[in-house]
């Protein structure tokens, strides 16, 4: 059998575990890494070479869209596995675009990640089942197109990475700190978010974020 190298990215150590376990049950799958930080990460996948990566999308020390992009540069072949628990539409094509192999949502039961995974093994692509109705209804039309919030589109990755955040609560110093990135830098960002956004207070980020459900109220 030909087991397959596997790296785990997330900035969370019981994800991490619980991932882990699950994939040590699979005899065809070797977790042979595994790191918190987005930078180190791209470390590791030099040294260690996987064949899979499975990383979460906001984490300190690089993005995982930045981390994708930058695993992609040193091994085209390397397949990566989203697991995050954002989904805001933007983010999952614009991970679809960068390569990834899979896009699945921490909200879903954890065989849908292993079975993403066994499909990256066979250079397949695989899809959470609620991405995957996001992105039918996007394409069928079903969902808005343009209105409230297109502001979202002109985000980077690192911006809406830091809009969630800031809607969901964390305070400029608990961002610099889960990003690793100087509170200034942080407040950049928020200042060019709400100018994008259209929007004048956290409050309003707030809001905007549950409306368009990237956020639970």
């Amino acid at each position: 059998m030909n087991t397959k190298k596997i790296v785990i990215l997330d900035d969370h150590r019981v994800v991490i575990e619980g991932v882990k376990t699950a994939l040590n049950e699979r005899a065809e799958f070797e977790v042979v890494g595994e790191e918190v930080n987005g930078a180190s990460a791209v470390e590791m996948i030099r040294r260690l070479k996987p064949d899979i990566v499975i990383t979460d999308v906001s984490m300190p020390g690089m993005n995982g869209m930045d981390f994708t992009v930058e695993a992609k540069r040193i091994d085209p072949g390397i397949h990566v596995v989203v697991f995050s628990m954002y989904s805001d539409r933007e983010y999952i094509i614009d991970f679809l675009r960068a390569g990834v192999s899979s896009y699945v949502l921490k909200e879903e039961p954890l065989g849908e990640l292993i079975f993403a995974v066994a499909a990256a093994a066979r250079g397949g692509l695989y899809l959470g089942d609620k991405v995957s109705r996001m992105l039918r209804d996007h394409l069928s039309g079903s969902d808005e197109v343009c209105g409230e919030g297109d502001g979202l589109k002109l985000l980077s990755s690192r911006e809406r990475e830091i809009f969630i955040l800031l809607a969901e609560g964390l305070s400029v110093k608990r961002i610099s700190d889960k990003l690793n990135i100087s509170p200034k830098t942080v407040e950049s960002h928020k200042y060019n978010i709400m100018e994008k956004l259209e929007t004048g207070s956290v409050v309003e980020l707030t809001r905007l974020a549950i409306r368009k459900n990237l956020i639970r109220a």
